[in-house]
Formats: C-alpha cells, structure tokens, sequence
C-alpha cells in the first residue's frame, strides 16, 4: 500500500503545498510545471477513492490517476491564478530506475523541458495551462480539460488535506 499513499499524497500534497504557498510562488517566480506521464490518457480519476482505500491496488492504474491528477492540477491552477503559469508535461519513457535500461526516449530530453518551461523567455513555454513534449505542445488525456472534473479533484485535495485550493 506505500504506492497508494504516494500516489494519493502526490496529488493531495501538491495541491495543498500550492495553496500555502501560492503569494511566494507568484512573487518569485511565477511558474509551476507538473510532471506527468504518457500513462495517464488512458484513465478516469476516481473522485470516491483518490487513496486507494476502497479498491483493489493497482500499481499501475493509481501511477496513471495521479498523473492524470497531476495535469488536472496544472489546467485548475492556470484557470484560477491567472499571474501564475501553470503547465504539465510528459518527459516520455527514460532510462532511469523506474524506465528501466530499455526505455527508448533520450534521458536528456526528459529533463530539457521541465527546464524550459521553468525558465525559458520563448513565448511557448511562458503561456499557461499547456500540456508538453519534449518542448512541443501535446494534446492530454481530453478528462483534463473538464473544469467539473478539475473544480472535483481540488474540492476532494481540500477534503483530505484541510487546505482548500483558494483563487
């Protein structure tokens, strides 16, 4: 079960850690950048159950939830912090622990846009509520353009967490 309380507590705990500190991030620096995962186009968050608690574990499926979470996040907090950019994206299948030695995408590549649209003074990367690609723009699973499914997982992050998303 550490993976349900990690992939729960991914989501929960970024959107209440946004929260808190959402004046300091606004002030500083103005970016968030969520890193996501291809795995999540094929899945639907479970609202009812974002711990894991009620249903059989899938290490998988909760990895591919809490990314789909983690792009839900990015869209909800670019709608409502309109000084903030908020962006997801996905480094594609690396080489590392979790990859494995026979993941086909460049390792490099996998960090190059976390950095861009982190820093980068090109137009593309300081827009907001986009969804990357090895710095391209890349159509996410459709459920994360929702705003009911977004306005769902922030009102059940402030459930479980005590911190609401505020605007």
């Amino acid at each position: 079960m550490p993976w349900a309380m990690r992939s729960g507590a991914g989501c929960i705990g970024g959107g209440s850690g946004v929260s808190l500190r959402q004046n300091a991030v606004s002030a500083v620096i103005g970016r968030l950048v969520y890193v996501s995962s291809g795995a999540h186009h094929g899945v639907r968050p479970r609202m009812d159950d974002l711990l894991w608690a009620k249903r059989a574990w899938s290490g998988f499926s909760a990895y591919a939830e809490s990314k789909l979470c983690d792009v839900l996040l990015a869209f909800a907090v670019a709608r409502r912090w309109k000084d903030v950019r908020s962006n997801a994206l996905e480094p594609g299948w690396v080489p590392t622990k979790m990859g494995g030695p026979s993941a086909p995408d460049d390792l490099h590549q996998g960090c190059v846009t976390q950095a861009w649209l982190a820093t980068s003074e090109d137009e593309l990367a300081r827009s907001t509520g986009g969804y990357f690609y090895h710095q391209q723009p890349r159509a996410p699973n459709r459920i994360a353009s929702d705003v009911n499914i977004q306005e769902e997982l922030l009102a059940e992050c402030g459930r479980i967490s005590g911190f609401p998303l505020t605007d």
